[in-house]
C-alpha cells in the first residue's frame, strides 16, 4: 500500500503556515488584526463567486447545498463541532472564543477544490506529487493568514486534510471512475458556496453554521448522476 505522502506534506505544510500565523497574529494590534480579518473575508468572498461560477449544472450545486444543509442540521453537525471544539480547547487549555470556527473553515477551505482531488489521484495512481505539493505551498500561506485571525483551531484542520486527501490517494484507483472532470467541477462549485459562507461569516454580516452543510460536499456525486 502506498504511504500518502502528498497528504502528509499538505498536512504539516498547514501545521507550519498555522504556528507562523499564530504566532504573527499574537503580536498584531487588535486595529490590524481586525483589517486582516475583513481583508481574509473580503478576498474569500472572491474566490468563492468565482468557484461557484464554474458549475455546469446549477441544480446539482442547490440540491447539494439544501439537502447536505438538512442532513446537517438534523444530525446537528455544527452542535457536534462545536462539543468537539470544546473539549479540544478545554485539553489545550486554549481561551480563544474562536478556536471551533478556525478548524472547521480551515477544513472546508483546504479540503475542497480540484487541486486536492486531481492531486491525491495523480499520486496515487501514478506516484506524481507535483499537484499536491503545490497545493501545500499555497496552504500554507492560507494558513499564515488564516491562524493569524482564528488562532489555534486553524492548525487541527490539518488532520481533516490528512484524512481525506489520505483517503483519496489510497482509493484512487476505486474512485478515479466517479469522480470525473464533470464531478470535480460541481464539487468545486459547491465548495465555493460553502467558502463564500466562511467570508460572509468573516465579515459579521450574517452567522451561517457552515458545519451543518459540510455533507453536501459528498452529495455531489449521488445528486450529479440523478441529474444528469
Amino acid at each position: 500500500m502506498i504511504l500518502p505522502w502528498g497528504a502528509i506534506v499538505n498536512a504539516l505544510a498547514i501545521i507550519a503556515g498555522s504556528l507562523a500565523g499564530m504566532l504573527c497574529g499574537a503580536r498584531l494590534p487588535e486595529r490590524v488584526r481586525q483589517i486582516v480579518f475583513q481583508g481574509l473575508g473580503l478576498c474569500l468572498i472572491v474566490l468563492g463567486v468565482q468557484m461557484g461560477f464554474r458549475t455546469q449544472n446549477q441544480m446539482v450545486v442547490i440540491f447539494s447545498i439544501l439537502i447536505g444543509g438538512v442532513i446537517g442540521a438534523l444530525l446537528r453537525f455544527e452542535d457536534r463541532f462545536l462539543r468537539s471544539g470544546e473539549r479540544l480547547k478545554l485539553a489545550l487549555r486554549s481561551k480563544n472564543p474562536q478556536f471551533t470556527e478556525g478548524m472547521v473553515n480551515g477544513a472546508v477551505l483546504f479540503c475542497i477544490g480540484a487541486m486536492a482531488i486531481l492531486g491525491s489521484f495523480d499520486e496515487g495512481l501514478r506516484g506524481d506529487r507535483n499537484i499536491v505539493y503545490t497545493k501545500s505551498i499555497l496552504d500554507m500561506f492560507a494558513a499564515i493568514a488564516m491562524a493569524s485571525v482564528f488562532g489555534g483551531g486553524v492548525l487541527f484542520s490539518a488532520f481533516f486534510v490528512l484524512a481525506y486527501q489520505g483517503a483519496l490517494t489510497l482509493f484512487a484507483g476505486s474512485l478515479q471512475m466517479w469522480i470525473t472532470p464533470a464531478v470535480m467541477t460541481e464539487m468545486t462549485a459547491v465548495g465555493g458556496v460553502l467558502i463564500l459562507g466562511i467570508g460572509l461569516n468573516l465579515l459579521e454580516l450574517t452567522r451561517i453554521p457552515l458545519s451543518n452543510m459540510l455533507p453536501a460536499l459528498f452529495l455531489v456525486l449521488p445528486i450529479f448522476v440523478l441529474c444528469a
